[in-house]
């Protein structure tokens, strides 16, 4: 399976400079993710949708600083897609950026690429623990050419920042 994307990694050369030193660690939580959905999903007309949600989905954090971030995502999401000329995929790819967190299945609109978005965010948060039936040893394969660089480890800090700021809502990416 191929782990490079010429998507992926156009839009990573804007956002590099604001990533900075989070840049690989992010970049390939961003590729499992997107390897995920296409384990998933065989739909090659949705191969560049996949892409774009992953490389935007948690890209607020960076952009906005905060761990609120799926507006600030949605709305860099959403930039791109009207500077690409590709608006109509703005309301599905909204989708997939805002339910991706959420535990229990969806069932609205665009239904098949939001789920698989959502579960294939979940099976590397849970490095491989998750795997919705899906294929154990390709997940392992895939985090172990895109190894975790600590991204989980980075991402409890800003957690915990939250929590001790924001008691009664200290997961403000979760949607139920």
């Amino acid at each position: 399976m191929e782990y490079s994307n010429p998507i992926i990694e156009g839009i990573f050369h804007k956002f590099k400079p604001i990533l900075g030193e989070d840049c690989n660690r992010y970049k390939n939580h961003v590729y499992r993710v997107f390897l995920n959905c296409l384990l998933m999903d065989s739909n090659e007309n949705n191969i560049e949708k996949y892409a774009i949600a992953a490389v935007f989905h948690d890209i607020g954090i960076w952009t906005a600083h905060t761990i609120d971030y799926l507006y600030p995502s949605i709305e860099q999401a959403n930039l791109y897609l009207t500077e690409s000329g590709k608006q109509e995929w703005i309301e599905e790819i909204t989708l997939m950026i805002y339910w991706h967190h959420r535990m229990s299945h969806y069932q609205g609109k665009h239904k098949i690429t939001v789920e698989y978005f959502r579960k294939a965010d979940w099976m590397d948060v849970s490095l491989g623990l998750i795997n919705f039936g899906f294929d154990r040893q390709k997940i392992k394969a895939f985090r172990k050419k895109l190894p975790n660089l600590g991204f989980h480890l980075f991402l409890l800090n800003p957690i915990f920042k939250n929590f001790f700021n924001h008691p009664f809502n200290p997961l403000p990416m979760f949607k139920n």
